[in-house]
């Protein structure tokens, strides 16, 4: 059995933090999309997602040639998250700085996993500067397509395990946090441990500290990134992905119909999942024009957010609109 071992000093401890990261999200979840397999939770999403995904071609762009079905995911598309939860336009933008060799050597060891490269990554290896802009373009086309318009969901789901993390942390320490994360982790003499890793992680060879990323769509087992200077990241799967698709109980309106009024209370309602203007129409019997007027007083509120799905626009509900439901419920 491989083992991989990170030792860690007191430094080392003190530096270890949680962030949410959109970027640990668009790789695990487009291979699932373009993937054949069944999956058991993300069905529903997959059923949403996959059309819009390919009728913009996108299983034959950029990410079909940097993510394959299994393997190797490049490096340079993960960079640490400066921030506990940065935007995906600010982790574009550190794929964007990326020095240009180090872009190459993750690209040679793709090409070592693959085989070969195609003619795209061909050229990114040849003109990384200029061929980037075009990876975190099809980045930010497939992240309106197919995670901002749920991120509010997918967002509580990550803040919650974190919080559950943080506690344990505060109430047995941070040896429990590790021994509770993943059935592959282990702590034990000052050193983590991960079953399974191909390839060792010796401290001198990472930076200091270690960055712990929750994500919905990287399970059900880790992913790591171990890249100096910036400090090793260990992605696992968040408590609570099981639910993350599930329909939830119907929400009474009483209370919030007459703030919002009728209308708009119901577009809320119907949207526990992103649609379009003539969907929410044909769904509510409202006119259309009629739907478009509350979907903007709604945006305008911050309650509805929009998101561009090729000639149409899907909306969704966001964070607040959540709480405020949830809150009118109980």
């Amino acid at each position: 059995m491989v083992v991989a071992e990170l030792a860690f000093s007191a430094n080392d401890l003190a530096k270890v933090r949680f962030a949410i990261s959109p970027m640990w999200e668009v790789a695990p979840s487009f291979r699932l999309l373009t993937s054949d397999a069944a999956h058991p939770v993300h069905r529903p999403w997959i059923e949403q997602v996959r059309p819009r995904v390919m009728a913009v071609g996108l299983d034959r762009g950029w990410l079909a040639e940097l993510i394959g079905p299994s393997g190797y995911v490049p490096d340079f598309l993960n960079p640490a998250p400066a921030r506990p939860a940065p935007t995906p336009a600010a982790e574009c933008d550190a794929i964007l700085a990326s020095p240009a060799d180090r872009v190459r050597q993750d690209l040679d060891h793709l090409a070592r996993h693959q085989g070969h490269l195609g003619p795209r990554l061909s050229s990114l290896h040849a003109d990384p500067t200029s061929r980037l802009a075009k990876v975190t373009h099809e980045i930010g086309t497939y992240w309106e397509l197919a995670l901002a318009p749920y991120w509010a969901r997918i967002r509580a789901v990550l803040d919650a395990d974190i919080l559950h993390r943080v506690r344990t942390v505060a109430e047995h320490g941070v040896g429990h946090l590790f021994n509770d994360l993943h059935t592959s982790v282990s702590w034990d003499d000052n050193a983590l441990r991960l079953i399974r890793r191909k390839r060792s992680m010796p401290r001198q060879s990472a930076g200091a500290g270690l960055l712990l990323i929750p994500s919905a769509f990287t399970g059900p087992g880790l992913r790591t990134r171990v890249r100096p200077p910036d400090p090793p990241q260990l992605a696992y799967p968040a408590r609570g992905v099981g639910t993350l698709w599930e329909t939830r109980p119907a929400i009474g309106t009483c209370v919030l119909s007459p703030v919002l009024g009728r209308s708009r209370t119901l577009l809320l309602t119907e949207l526990e999942t992103p649609a379009s203007t003539t969907e929410l129409a044909r769904r509510t019997g409202l006119s259309p024009a009629g739907v478009s007027q509350h979907l903007t007083a709604l945006r305008d509120a911050g309650l509805v957010s929009a998101h561009r799905a090729g000639r149409s626009v899907l909306y969704a509900r966001t964070a607040a609109a959540e709480t405020l439901l949830k809150a009118s419920s109980t």
